[in-house]
């Protein structure tokens, strides 16, 4: 048999290709470790985000509140990426963790980790939640910096990444200057506008018009609570987004179900949860699968079964 020598198609392309679709909305579920990514797998999805915020409360039980550090989210990133290496990663990458030595560093890292695309905003360092109060930017001409760096980066290496710029100057600054930001990181080679904390349907309508004037795509955020409406896919699909993330969707889902189940357990002693079987959990997790390569690779440690 001849072997196939044909490099398969990259992440990053397979995600342009989709992105390149004008009608359609590419709808990613907030992920923030292997569970929730396979939980996400098993539903059908065909991208991923990885969620900073989900990602600094699973692996630091800390707040939003920039903590997390680039090889805590790039450690991530690839562990999420690994599980199906045919479904493109979005993942944030904050601020890109310093200057634009270091945005270079973070990119490459996120490339050779097998992120399809991240984002990079335009607070300081020591950053928040883009949905809090009182965030501190950078000056515009650093934000442009810091995507210039990433698309340097890109090209020096000859290896895909998408770039989402996020500006998160709305809130203290407004529209007109939000939009100079993402033009000019634009300019300096990101290919998907990311507006944080949009107001209304209204102001989320004329940012998308704004960026189909210039052939980018552009990026919602959903978090309930936030400062943003809550728009359904289809809503966000008319308003005209054409990626939509839930960064918060797990998270507030396990926040209410566990934290009921751990209270019935202190308050009543009730053990059993849900009832959900141990072995369905691991199945979840591609128990049968990991059995069956381990076969077929002359493996014996599972021939008796498991």
């Amino acid at each position: 048999m001849m072997a196939n020598l044909t490099p398969p198609e990259s992440l990053a392309s397979k995600l342009r290709a989709i992105l390149a679709k004008e009608d359609e909305i590419v709808v990613c579920p907030g992920v923030y470790d292997g569970f929730t990514a396979r939980l996400a797998l098993n539903a059908g999805f065909k991208i991923l985000y990885m969620t900073g915020a989900g990602t600094t409360m699973s692996r630091l039980g800390i707040a939003d509140l920039g903590v997390a550090t680039m090889n805590d989210m790039r450690d991530n990133a690839a562990m999420i990426a690994s599980l199906d290496p045919t479904v493109p990663v979005i993942a944030d990458a904050d601020t890109g963790y310093g200057g634009p030595l270091m945005v270079g560093r973070t990119t490459a890292a996120y490339i050779n980790a097998g992120v399809a695309a991240f984002h990079l905003e335009d607070q300081v360092t020591t950053k928040r939640c883009g949905h809090l109060s009182n965030k501190l930017l950078v000056s515009p001409e650093e934000f442009t910096s810091r995507i210039r760096a990433a698309a340097q980066m890109r090209a020096q290496l000859g290896r895909d990444i998408l770039i989402i710029a996020r500006t998160d100057a709305l809130a203290s600054l407004g529209y007109d200057e939000s939009l100079s930001r993402l033009k000019h990181a634009i300019e300096a080679g990101a290919d998907i506008a990311f507006l944080e904390g949009v107001r209304s349907k209204a102001e989320a309508r004329t940012f998308c018009m704004d960026m189909r004037e210039l052939g980018i795509p552009s990026l919602y955020n959903c978090v309930p609570g936030g400062v943003s409406p809550v728009l359904s896919v289809q809503e966000a699909r008319e308003v005209g987004f054409r990626m939509l993330i839930t960064p918060t969707l797990a998270l507030g889902e396990v926040f209410e179900s566990v934290g009921r189940a751990y209270r019935n357990l202190i308050e009543s002693g009730d053990t059993k949860g849900n009832g959900i079987p141990v072995r369905t959990l691991f199945e979840s997790c591609g128990l049968d699968e990991a059995v069956e390569f381990d076969k077929k690779a002359g493996g014996k440690g599972f021939e008796g079964g498991v």
